[in-house]
């Protein structure tokens, strides 16, 4: 099978291209770098010729609200139409555990407006929604800082390795499509907070910034949080790798 993966190049990406390519098919990455632009159309006809999964896991990138809400609303909106043109069988979607209940997030804001294409796009397709990435801690870090200090909140939320999302994404990519979502968490919950404080830890001499304050009305990306916001419903799938064993990794 002919598999596209729409950020082939980026971190999920390229795990997920090497994934599929060790299962036997033709995985192909498109990004900007392959000649493929989902903004502007280029390259998109010519590579989802012949295709039947299409994987999309490319990101925006600004974080600005205006920005990132036209990124995912024209990407998503010319990927279905290239999508329904090649008569793909199958669009899967990465998204965001909780993103449709903290409104107050631009980006989140707009991955909800991402999976409303997906979903009333006319091809089968399936969104997973995945909570946030190991890899992520340092971009979490860096938003939280406020001079010298990091507020974080101490609401749970259950991060995930990046590798764990590319198999994932991987088996729902070579199962036939659910027209609906599955949700994908870490191996256990944890406060934000905490979770910070040990990644700082771990990198000690590498990260400048270690004084860790704890506040409930600390805004994540542009939103409060709650025990709720990022944490997954009751039956998500789980992943493997726990992140002492892969901080010991990286």
């Amino acid at each position: 099978m002919k598999f596209v993966v729409i950020g082939g190049s980026g971190l999920i990406g390229g795990k997920l291209v090497h994934l599929l390519r060790t299962a036997g098919h033709e995985a192909v990455p498109a990004s900007p770098a392959t000649g493929v632009n989902t903004i502007t159309g280029e390259g998109l006809a010519d590579v989802l010729s012949g295709a039947q999964v299409v994987v999309d896991v490319a990101n925006s990138p600004s974080f600005e609200d205006a920005a990132v809400l036209e990124f995912f609303q024209t990407s998503a909106g010319n990927l279905l139409a290239a999508a329904r043109a090649a008569g793909v069988a199958h669009v899967v979607a990465l998204s965001v555990v909780g993103a449709d209940r903290l409104p107050d997030s631009g980006y989140l804001r707009a991955k909800v407006a991402q999976e409303a294409a997906v979903t009333t796009g006319g091809v089968p397709f399936t969104i997973v929604r995945a909570t946030q990435f190991y890899e992520f801690s340092h971009a979490i870090a860096q938003a939280a800082t406020d001079g010298d200090t990091l507020r974080l909140s101490p609401a749970l939320f259950q991060p995930v390795a990046a590798d764990d999302v590319a198999a994932t994404l991987a088996d729902v990519a070579q199962a036939p499509p659910l027209n609906g979502m599955v949700e994908l968490a870490g191996p256990e919950p944890v406060r934000m907070d905490e979770h910070i404080r040990r990644f700082l830890a771990a990198h000690e001499g590498t990260e400048p910034i270690q004084d860790v304050t704890t506040d409930p009305h600390a805004r994540y990306f542009g939103t409060e949080l709650d025990d709720t916001s990022l944490t997954p419903a009751p039956g998500a799938r789980l992943g493997t790798i726990h992140f002492v064993d892969w901080l010991g990794k990286h």
